[in-house]
């Protein structure tokens, strides 16, 4: 009987848009006899039982906290799967940037001769910057790496092969008059008297003979550290570009020596050398 009564005063549709409505109404009605409560302190009527919630509405719930957990784990594996996007981002990537700086920025050789004793040795590993004469202009002093021109590594005492390629000291730019007077005598440029003290190899002459060179455009003139044993621009002076060194054959300029390890470190460019020389009339320098 007391059955019959709850369901008389509750009645429960198989609609569940009634359903809903009903619950919502319940609900309304607790809330309205809080209120009152509140408002005397005495309650007015008896409580009303707290409303069943609606089946399809429990039903939905527990569906969309499967949905989430669901969602959940299918992102957690998306995050632990490696696809080969994936590869290429973390192993691709590097290496392609590896590979461009090694072709346009940097270049690696080693020393071939003695011709630049004792700022570099046989056997020397060096390591130069592409990015001049490209982007940046050359300097006196600059140690340059070039192509060998007109067979100069034949008449250098070559220790190893050379790849072709040649390093000399950068001493006359485009428009240099570079000249010696011969044994115990400095070399000039465009008048000026150099002291090469710093880099020529102790007890080594500027020249042990007279010479005196004008450079023409786009060339260099070139010697090594180590003049008593350096074919360089002045024993050339008979070939194609007179011993001067096209500039379009000039591939880089040394930064530093990394192997052995014993002899790592900077190459250095002693631009204060040349600090007092002036450019030459017309000179882009």
């Amino acid at each position: 009987m007391q059955d019959d009564q709850d369901n008389a005063e509750f009645p429960i549709s198989d609609n569940p848009e009634s359903n809903q409505t009903s619950y919502d109404d319940e609900a309304d009605a607790r809330d309205s006899r809080t209120f009152q409560v509140a408002d005397h302190g005495i309650a007015l009527s008896p409580v009303p039982p707290a409303p069943a919630r609606p089946a399809h509405a429990a039903s939905s719930a527990g569906a969309g906290a499967a949905a989430g957990a669901n969602a959940a784990a299918a992102s957690s594996m998306d995050d632990d799967h490696f696809t080969l996007r994936d590869f290429f981002l973390w192993c691709g990537v590097p290496v392609l940037i590896v590979l461009l700086i090694r072709i346009f920025a940097v270049g690696f050789y080693e020393i071939p001769s003695r011709s630049m004793m004792d700022t570099m040795v046989p056997g020397d590993r060096v390591v130069t910057s592409k990015l001049t004469p490209k982007i940046f202009d050359l300097q006196r002093g600059d140690v340059v790496v070039f192509k060998d021109p007109n067979n100069w590594l034949n008449e250098e005492q070559s220790s190893a092969p050379g790849g072709g390629y040649l390093i000399k000291r950068l001493i006359g730019l485009p428009g240099d008059v570079v000249e010696c007077k011969g044994a115990g005598q400095p070399v000039t440029i465009n008048g000026v008297a150099i002291n090469e003290t710093s880099y020529i190899r102790p007890g080594v002459d500027p020249s042990a003979f007279p010479f005196s060179v004008t450079v023409t455009e786009g060339h260099v003139f070139v010697m090594g550290d180590n003049r008593a044993n350096s074919a360089d621009s002045r024993y050339h002076q008979d070939d194609g570009d007179r011993g001067l060194v096209p500039i379009s054959d000039v591939v880089g300029v040394g930064i530093a020596k990394y192997w052995p390890l014993d002899r790592l470190g900077a190459i250095d460019d002693h631009h204060e050398v040349f600090k007092d020389v002036p450019d030459a009339f017309g000179s882009n320098s």
